[in-house]
């Protein structure tokens, strides 16, 4: 428990503390007219308060990750802890604030415009071919997680709640962001945070026991898969996630002033990494701890929606367990549908398409669809494993990129130096040790890491700065 209370306290702390540091570095500007002001159309760019931004921005990037991959990164034991509040603090916080802002800094550009504009032209084409296909990815996979909840609780046919969804995704990606997103997420994103609140309550209230970290408690998984890097990739989107890069922009094009990036950006993260860590404790709280957890798991084909549902059930009662599962129905869909919307501005962006009239959204959204939907058809095991991988290669080109916009900027760049160096390694080493990818043995997979790693930093390093 104390572990975990530490953790908890840390996160909270940051954002009065790390995170009043990252806005005074980032100079923030409150005179400065915003994107939604000055490129205003009645479809992206739309002024909001300040509250609806932020819950659009954690709907926007917190899907299952949070929830799905904080209970498999528990099977690693309390270690998990400590990944999703650093990771949580110095990495994804930072990811996210800086994106954020550096979008509402020049005119609400994307993610791919970001990465060109600071890693080079050359890397535009590359980098919104990579991201489209991430965004139908994303979407494909946020269909399928929340029809087979869905399936659980109705017995319907999967396919039929795949075509609900589906239509739904069209018509959140295709009308204006305050006609449904805005309108609706607020009410999603209150039973997400209900959900936590509730089993915060029941961890500080109840009888169970959370194990404190140790370096015996590592070791569920370990044989098979290695804390590092595996468990910086399991747990993605509760410390990390490139996917937030390009959800950022999304919400950058609705703020209506740069003081509100912190509670927005920062704040976001930070309150994802503590659902992250909420769920990472009661998953191993629930079953006794990170071995026991392993061993339900691996009965249960490793289904993190059947250890949620059983959690949820039995700590919240009916009532609390049908909002749990609400919310692990609405974090992915809510997650699914600006994955699309991104998919589109890209396209739109990068062929400069106007957005105004709703024909050319048609035009470029019923062929991402059409793609999303057959990507639906292949194994769901797969698909998260390799989401997971590209998520977290997102986040080492946003890092580089922040860095060089520091370094030009004349700021503390080291910031985001090092986790980009960090986050490098993780990536690279996973790619060269994972059975799905390269296969290598650990230690040939650590040194091509770490040479990767070296090169890239001294690549980045000597990039012309503009």
């Amino acid at each position: 428990m104390i572990t975990f209370i530490l953790c908890l306290m840390l996160l909270i702390l940051s954002y009065f503390t790390y995170g009043k540091y990252i806005e005074k570095l980032f100079s923030i500007d409150e005179t400065r007219k915003m994107p939604s002001e000055t490129h205003f159309d009645g479809v992206d760019y739309v002024p909001m308060k300040k509250w609806k931004s932020f819950l659009i921005q954690l709907l926007n990037i917190a899907g299952l990750g949070p929830i799905f991959g904080a209970i498999l990164g528990a099977t690693y034991g309390s270690v998990a802890f400590l990944w999703i509040t650093l990771g949580g603090i110095f990495i994804g916080a930072v990811h996210d604030f800086a994106l954020g802002y550096i979008s509402v800094k020049y005119d609400g550009i994307s993610y791919p415009d970001i990465i060109s504009r600071f890693l080079g032209k050359r890397t535009k084409l590359f980098v919104n071919l990579f991201i489209v296909f991430l965004m139908i990815l994303v979407g494909a996979v946020f269909m399928v997680g929340p029809a087979g909840v869905l399936y659980g609780i109705t017995g319907w046919n999967i396919q039929v709640w795949l075509f609900i969804i589906l239509a739904y995704y069209l018509l959140a990606t295709l009308l204006p962001i305050d006609k449904i997103i805005g309108k609706i997420y607020p009410v999603f994103g209150a039973a997400l945070l209900f959900m936590a609140v509730g089993l915060l309550a029941v961890l500080l209230g109840g009888s169970f026991h959370i194990p404190e970290l140790s370096l015996t408690n590592m070791k569920s998984n370990a044989a098979t898969f290695p804390v590092i890097p595996t468990l910086f990739i399991t747990i993605a989107c509760g410390a990390v996630s490139g996917f937030h890069a390009t959800q950022s922009p999304i919400t950058a094009r609705c703020l209506t002033n740069q003081n509100q990036c912190k509670p927005v950006f920062f704040g976001a993260m930070i309150s994802e990494s503590i659902i992250a860590l909420i769920w990472a404790a009661i998953a191993m709280a629930f079953f006794g701890g990170a071995p026991e957890l392993n061993a339900a798991l691996s009965e249960h084909a490793n289904d993190a929606a059947w250890a949620v549902d059983i959690i949820a059930h039995s700590t919240l009662g009916k009532i609390g367990g049908l909002l749990v599962l609400l919310g692990i129905v609405a974090a992915p869909i809510s997650t699914g549908d600006t994955a699309f919307r991104s998919a589109r501005l890209i396209v739109a962006d990068f062929f400069n398409i106007g957005q105004q009239k709703i024909i050319k959204r048609l035009l470029i959204s019923i062929p991402l669809f059409m793609v999303g939907y057959t990507i639906t058809l292949l194994d769901f095991a797969v698909l998260w494993r390799y989401f997971a991988w590209t998520n977290q290669a997102l986040s080492v080109a946003a890092l580089w990129a922040a860095t060089i916009y520091l370094s030009q900027n004349k700021g503390n760049y080291l910031i985001t130096m090092i986790p980009a160096m960090f986050m490098t390694y993780i990536v690279a080493d996973y790619m060269f040790i994972s059975s799905q990818m390269f296969g290598l043995s650990s230690w040939i997979g650590t040194l091509l890491a770490a040479t990767v790693t070296l090169a890239l930093t001294f690549y980045f390093n000597r990039i012309e700065k503009p």
